[in-house]
Parts: structure tokens; C-alpha cells; sequence
């Protein structure tokens, strides 16, 4: 596998500042500001209903901010115009929870939807590059298979390949192992570290899934339901060891008893 590529710009490739959600009067986390290194596979980890997804949707533009906000290269998303949001999304691909594939078009169709309808490219062009984008995530010779005869595994796959249609620099996955065997989950994992070194791409993962975590996150953020705000950010690899926070440890480790702090 290649290396991880070096960045050419260290300023952060997403700035999140004094971010808080909430729903009506409901604050569900509050005062979140990290960053997100450019070309690092970063993920917004923590227990259930602590905000994870939520995140997410705010980071693509689907929910706002109550207070602060998300920077892309230093540009504003939360204040921009419409017109300037949508270029900003352009360099976005998104990955869902279930793939999120039309259950009534072929895979290379599912794929070629996003082409068709953001690029000027000929039927032909469109279908190559449908086929590319599968070939890419190993799935040649399932284009025209339908979602219905694929696994959960090869549908997160084409989910995958839609998702890079549009040659996004920055994707976004929403528990991307869910549902899957352990080994489709490190296969998954594999295609994402993969695709991260060869387009140097920078990724966003939500998950809860511990082999996914230390196999893939150069970054973390650590959400906690309890206190409605972030409780610990950097790598998990560190984190497990050296976070004072004992709720991370627990979490990093799956242990119901306390965590000894290492001395």
C-alpha cells in the first residue's frame, strides 16, 4: 500500500469552531471546535445518541449550527451563499448508513446518476467513468447487477463508488461497517485506507466499531451523550493510553470496570 501522503498545506482542511447543535430548545452537543487535517482519515466516535451522525449532517450542510462554525480551507460553509455552498458540495461525496442506492437502477446506474446530472459529459463518457468508479472499489463485472443481488458488503462498495462519482476531496461515511461480518468490515476498511493513499482524499468516518477505529483513524474526536461535548480529540492509538478522560479508555477498550489511569 502507498505511504500517507504528505500535505503540501498544513493549514486544516475542515475547522470546526464553537460548534453547538441543538433542536428547538434540546442542545445535543455543545462547543465543539477541532480540525481535520488534510489528506487524514478522521472519526467522530462515541456511545449512542451522543451526536455522531448529527455531526455529520451538519458538517455536509443537511442540519445548521446553533452557534459557531464550519470552515472548509478556511472558508466559511456555515455563512456562505447558496451558490457558494453548492460549489463547496461539488467536492463532497457522502457515503450513508445503508448505501442509499436506488433499488430500481443497475449499479453503474446508481453511479452514473450524480454524472448525469452535475457534468456535461456524453452517455458514453458517463458510462466509463460509472465502470471506472466500480472497478476502483471491486466491483468490475457487477455493473449491471441490481442492489437486490449483491451482498451488504458489495452494496456499501457501489455505495462507495457513487459517492466518488464526482472526484470529491473529501468524503463523509456514516457507520459504514453496519451490518456487515467482521471481514467485509476489513475489507471496507482496507478499500478506505486504500482510496485515502492513492486519491489523497481526506475522509470522515462516524463509527463505534473499535477494529475499525484503530485500523483506519489517524484523528478522532470523542462525543460524549452525558456531558453534550467533546471530551477528547487526537488518536485513538494515543487516546486508549493516555487520555485522562477514564470515559475514552472505557470506551476505547470496552470495559464495563474503570480504567487505571497509566502512569
Amino acid at each position: 500500500m502507498a505511504a500517507h501522503p504528505t500535505a503540501t498545506n498544513d493549514a486544516p482542511r475542515i475547522s470546526v469552531r464553537g460548534v453547538t447543535m441543538a433542536y428547538g430548545d434540546f442542545v445535543l452537543i455543545r462547543e465543539l471546535t477541532f480540525d481535520v487535517r488534510r489528506g487524514d482519515v478522521f472519526v467522530i466516535m462515541g456511545g449512542s445518541g451522543c451526536g455522531k451522525s448529527s455531526l455529520l449532517r451538519h458538517m455536509i450542510g443537511l442540519h445548521e449550527p446553533a452557534v459557531g462554525e464550519i470552515l472548509y480551507d478556511g472558508d466559511s460553509f456555515t455563512r456562505a451563499t447558496p451558490e457558494h455552498r453548492d460549489e463547496l458540495l461539488r467536492r463532497m461525496g457522502v457515503l450513508y448508513q445503508q448505501g442509499a442506492l436506488w433499488s430500481s437502477m443497475t449499479l453503474a446506474e446508481n453511479v452514473a446518476l450524480p454524472l448525469g446530472e452535475y457534468t456535461t459529459l456524453a452517455p458514453r463518457e458517463i458510462r466509463e467513468v460509472a465502470h471506472l468508479k466500480l472497478a476502483l472499489v471491486g466491483l468490475k463485472g457487477f455493473e449491471d447487477f441490481y442492489p437486490s443481488q449483491i451482498s451488504g458488503g458489495m452494496r456499501k462498495r457501489a455505495g462507495l463508488a457513487r459517492a466518488m462519482a464526482l472526484d470529491p476531496d473529501i468524503l463523509f461515511f456514516d457507520e459504514p461497517s453496519a451490518g456487515l461480518d467482521p471481514i467485509s468490515s476489513r475489507l471496507l476498511d482496507d478499500l478506505i485506507l486504500a482510496l485515502r493513499d492513492s486519491l489523497g482524499s481526506t475522509i470522515v468516518v462516524v463509527t463505534h466499531e473499535l477494529a475499525s477505529i484503530f485500523t483506519i483513524a489517524d484523528d478522532s474526536v470523542f462525543l460524549d451523550a452525558d456531558t453534550r461535548t467533546m471530551i477528547a480529540n487526537g488518536d485513538p492509538k494515543q487516546l486508549v493510553e493516555h487520555c485522562p478522560e477514564e470515559k475514552v479508555r472505557r470506551f476505547l477498550t470496552r470495559s464495563a470496570e474503570p480504567v487505571e489511569h497509566p502512569a
